[in-house]
């Protein structure tokens, strides 16, 4: 019972001193120990077990990072090669369309020049023929004028002079003098 009173006594005393039981110097030293054991424990479980993954999953993340820059930049030169042969075949295919533009520009005025001269030929053919009509129209109207000149004429003189006879000859040459100019 002793006992019992002496940690009576020392639980009185604990009572009398208000505060936080971590702030009590007579456990400092159980508590300090306690916090070193934690310490390593926390220690040798991060470096054994959490770090090592830790550090596994971020060369892994560095090697996927390499392997993916490699890969953009493969990428890359297969675009710039991939444009450039795109740029040559818009190229080639430009002069192809120029070349066969200015053959079928040539073609077609070739077959427009042959086209204008068939024309031309035509035209002349039509223009010959034509003044060789006119020709013939104005001789015959020239004829005709002479032939109602010299009936007019002669009925003219055969009503100025009614008694005498009309000489043709001399009405036929005065009409061809005065037709000539």
């Amino acid at each position: 019972m002793a006992e019992d009173a002496a940690h009576a006594a020392a639980d009185a005393a604990h009572g009398a001193s208000p505060g936080m039981p971590q702030l009590d110097f007579d456990t400092f030293p159980n508590q300090i120990f306690w916090l070193v054991v934690a310490l390593v424990a926390i220690y040798f479980i991060l470096s054994r077990v959490a770090l090592p993954r830790i550090a596994s999953v971020l060369a892994e993340r560095q090697g996927t990072l390499t392997n993916d820059l490699a890969a953009a930049e493969d990428l890359k030169r297969k675009a710039v090669e991939a444009e450039a042969a795109y740029n040559k075949a818009l190229l080639d295919a430009r002069s192809e369309a120029q070349k066969i533009s200015e053959e079928t520009r040539a073609a077609i005025q070739g077959d427009l020049n042959d086209a204008i001269a068939r024309a031309d030929a035509e035209i002349a053919a039509k223009v010959a023929e034509s003044e060789t009509r006119i020709g013939e129209i104005q001789a015959g109207a020239k004829r005709s004028i002479e032939e109602v000149a010299r009936d007019i004429a002669g009925d003219i003189v055969g009503a100025v002079a009614p008694g005498q006879s009309v000489d043709a000859d001399a009405v036929t040459a005065a009409v061809t003098s005065r037709m000539k100019g």
